[in-house]
């Protein structure tokens, strides 16, 4: 009792009133640090091995594509999906449409946003433990600060990939938004001009690659699928799923009936997109509706106060200068 009494001591010494509490969480956290290794190296169960190997099979060219050159960074992660991948298909599923939706398709995509979150999240954690032990061997600091400067970075490096991801759904889907009408005008064009189907998808990725890279991104993905050999209309309503977004997936219904029923598919593309250039403009209207709320404020705060110090300021001085004659 007396060396665990005598320990104690010196550790309120040299860290303050919570100099043990601060000892026994770094502890904690060496311990944890020390614990991930053998964890993590564990010999994998030889038939999950093989179930997994046959389910994830695919030709080393199409790995190729979907990787985007990120093959090497994949193989370095690859031991620990264990940890860094949900364990369930389901949840795996909407991770990746997710990942899709924000523009990155590579094959270790989930795997790399939870590492960067574990790994963001350990790296701010202990940025905010020397910080605090810093502060605290400068001077006083109170318990509240202590704790905010302590957790408060790790719970930032942490949600920090997720508020990266999002803002990135966002973007992408105004972007699509934005471009999606341009496109299907352009295609109408093509269309009408005798090229096919799959040949105007291709020509509309090519030239809204400039103004509107997400949107070619998605019309070059329908476009290589249909020449790998899958069908149409699968691509198609693929593409629906991934992106999202209603207008997108009235337009792949659009094309799906047309080719059901056998009817124009020009007449469809001609009626659909005098429909998006309607919504586009109703668009517009609802934000420029919306300018003068929210012009109001700022109209109130920096126009009302000047406003009132010319009217009455004068006033104000001349009825000060009499009192101060009188």
């Amino acid at each position: 009792m007396d060396i665990i009494d005598r320990i104690n001591d010196q550790l309120v010494d040299m860290l303050g009133p919570l100099g043990p509490l601060i000892a026994v969480g770094a502890l904690g956290l060496l311990l944890v640090l020390l614990a991930l290794p053998v964890m993590l190296n564990r010999k994998p169960d030889p038939f999950q091995n093989l179930r997994q190997q046959r389910e994830s099979y695919r030709p080393a060219q199409a790995q190729n594509l979907r990787s985007g050159g990120n093959a090497k960074g994949a193989d370095k992660l690859e031991k620990f999906s264990t940890f860094l991948e949900p364990q369930t298909a389901e949840e795996m599923s909407a991770s990746r449409l997710r990942m899709m939706r924000a523009g990155y398709r590579a094959k270790n995509a989930v795997r790399l946003f939870h590492f960067a979150q574990f790994a963001l999240g350990i790296g701010l954690l202990l940025i905010g433990v020397i910080y605090t032990l810093f502060s605290q061997n400068q001077g006083e600091v109170s318990t509240q600060t202590m704790i905010l400067s302590t957790i408060g970075p790790g719970a930032v490096g942490y949600y920090l990939p997720q508020y990266w991801v999002n803002r990135r759904i966002k973007q992408r889907e105004e972007e699509i938004i934005s471009g999606f009408p341009d496109a299907l005008d352009m295609m109408l064009v093509c269309v009408e001009a005798g090229q096919s189907l799959d040949q105007s998808i291709l020509r509309v990725a090519r030239e809204s690659r400039v103004g509107y890279p997400a949107l070619a991104d998605e019309f070059d993905m329908v476009a290589n699928e249909v020449k790998a050999g899958k069908e149409r209309v699968t691509v198609l309503k693929d593409m629906a799923e991934r992106v999202g977004i209603p207008d997108v997936s009235s337009f792949v219904t659009t094309l799906v009936q047309s080719a059901t029923f056998g009817t124009s598919i020009s007449e469809a593309l001609r009626v659909y997109s005098a429909e998006m250039r309607d919504k586009r403009v109703m668009r517009a209207e609802e934000k420029a509706n919306t300018l003068p709320t929210k012009l109001t404020l700022g109209t109130m705060l920096f126009t009302v106060p000047p406003l009132m110090i010319i009217l009455i300021g004068p006033s104000v001085h001349g009825i000060a200068k009499n009192l101060g004659g009188g």
